[in-house]
């Protein structure tokens, strides 16, 4: 039996749930309902962010896609060699991405993009099943503190195990690295909280902890 990473029709999360079924009256050409993770399922990096947003990932079906927190993700990816193209507007628009993978701790939008506990721990088991796919000694990069701590959770480990830091790693038990960075939304933009120049040295740091396994596994094999 495969693994279960995304249930397309979960409705585990009452008010999600409930929350879903009113935008989808309100707005009856959005996606409105669980997000599936966009990318290679074998990749070497894994983006994680918090949930997908009202008119973005909510609305096209793809995270990060079609809000203001997704133009500078998907143009950095394509600076980095992770992507085929700078930009991300719809689920046709031929958008393909090399060796990373997209998706969120909560598949679901929340009211106020604000995901209570329970329905982080909820879906937190999606986000520990399509971890244990990924490639060995990948690399979790998280986007913001939420995403951070779900990984933790989903490997078991207490929070207080690794501080979110921008730009910090951590190794995991079972040798991956978790990266953290400040969430690339609208207003840690606008507030200078992350810039640019910030969020691409994140990327730096992933193509050199990349590089380095890459050359390690060189060097076994010799």
């Amino acid at each position: 039996m495969p693994i279960k990473v995304f249930d397309p029709d979960c409705i585990a999360c009452q008010r999600l749930d409930a929350f879903l079924c009113d935008i989808k009256n309100k707005y009856p050409s959005y996606h409105a309902a669980p997000v599936a993770s966009f990318g290679d399922e074998n990749a070497q990096l894994l983006i994680v962010g918090l949930a997908p947003g009202m008119h973005g990932a909510n609305k096209t079906g793809r995270p990060f896609t079609g809000d203001t927190s997704g133009l500078l993700l998907y143009q950095t990816l394509f600076d980095f060699g992770f992507s085929n193209q700078a930009n991300s507007e719809s689920l046709n628009d031929g958008l393909e991405l090399i060796n990373c993978r997209i998706s969120n701790a909560v598949k679901c939008l929340p009211p106020q993009n604000k995901p209570t506990a329970a329905e982080i721990n909820q879906c937190n088991h999606f986000l520990a099943e399509e971890i244990k796919v990924l490639a060995d000694n990948a690399v979790i990069m998280v986007l913001g503190s939420i995403a951070h701590q779900a990984v933790l959770k989903a490997y078991g480990l207490k929070l207080s195990a690794a501080k979110f830091g921008h730009n910090k790693s951590y190794q995991l038990p079972d040798g991956k690295i978790l990266l953290s960075s400040y969430h690339c939304s609208r207003y840690n933009l606008q507030t200078k909280r992350l810039t640019r120049k910030m969020f691409a040295d994140v990327f730096d740091s992933i193509k050199n902890i990349i590089c380095s396994v890459e050359v390690r596994l060189l060097a076994s094999h010799d």
